[in-house]
């Protein structure tokens, strides 16, 4: 069934709830059985129901999780035609740069609050011994 080819004609064709296609990097996934399980909810996939989602797919940044769910509802592959937009290129595994860039940030805060906060106790016991001594 995944060798089935669609043309954008025919993947546009399928665009409500009950009937819903998505054209991700030039495959062809039926998300109608998908859709009330969606975590960002069903109106992201009518949003781009019957179209080209690989943008939007990829601006989110899908865990390895939700591509393994793609790949359980493939259903064919895109036919391109004279005239189609042209697919835009995406790097494999960009969102996940992201990730741990934003990972390695969330860990330098921390270490900027803990410094703080030793030297904050640090100044507090400084000026607590000084005002024992007076």
């Amino acid at each position: 069934m995944a060798d089935k080819e669609y043309t954008y004609s025919d993947v546009s064709e399928h665009a409500t709830k009950k009937d819903l296609f998505v054209v991700i990097h030039d495959k062809v996934y039926n998300a109608s059985s998908f859709i009330d399980e969606h975590p960002g909810g069903e109106e992201v996939l009518l949003d781009v129901g019957g179209q080209d989602a690989t943008e939007a797919f990829e601006d989110v940044g899908h865990s390895d999780e939700a591509r393994e769910i793609l790949d359980g509802l493939l259903v064919g592959k895109l036919k391109r035609k004279e005239g189609d937009p042209k697919p835009k290129t995406y790097e494999s595994g960009g969102s996940t740069v992201t990730t741990s860039d934003s990972a390695s940030m969330g860990i330098g805060v921390y270490a900027i609050i803990l410094i703080g906060g030793v030297l904050a106790f640090g100044a507090y016991k400084y000026l607590q011994s000084q005002q024992e001594s007076q």
